[in-house]
């Protein structure tokens, strides 16, 4: 067994092959985002100390920063308790949302209006 299959080999993944992944920020603790990945991108993301996800949407493989330039670096990859969700410590280049804000959880439930 390799390294990345004895890692893999501990999440769980959902019956679509995919695991939540929280991207935080390694000095500021914010939350940036939130994508998914399947096994394949996990691979990527071990063996290239980038992050990469699964586009649930396209249904392709996504490094992330690849057209945009904001990629970003693994610091840690942290499992939850039942080992169906990851936490990701990186350092992020440029904003990490598509709207070009700092992190995608910029929006309060309870305002109106964008900040």
């Amino acid at each position: 067994m390799t390294d990345y299959q004895r890692l893999a080999a501990k999440i769980k993944f959902d019956d679509q092959g995919l695991v939540p992944a929280i991207a935080q920020d390694a000095d500021t603790k914010q939350v940036l985002m939130l994508a998914y990945m399947n096994a394949e991108s996990l691979k990527l993301t071990l063996e290239t100390g980038f992050c990469a996800y699964w586009s649930r949407s396209r249904k392709a493989l996504w490094k992330k920063g690849e057209t945009s330039g904001h990629v970003q670096k693994v610091k840690e990859i942290f499992y939850d308790c039942d080992a169906d969700a990851l936490l990701i410590l990186i350092d992020q280049t440029g904003p990490a949302c598509h709207t070009g804000n700092r992190s995608c959880f910029y929006r309060r439930l309870d305002q109106d209006q964008e900040p």
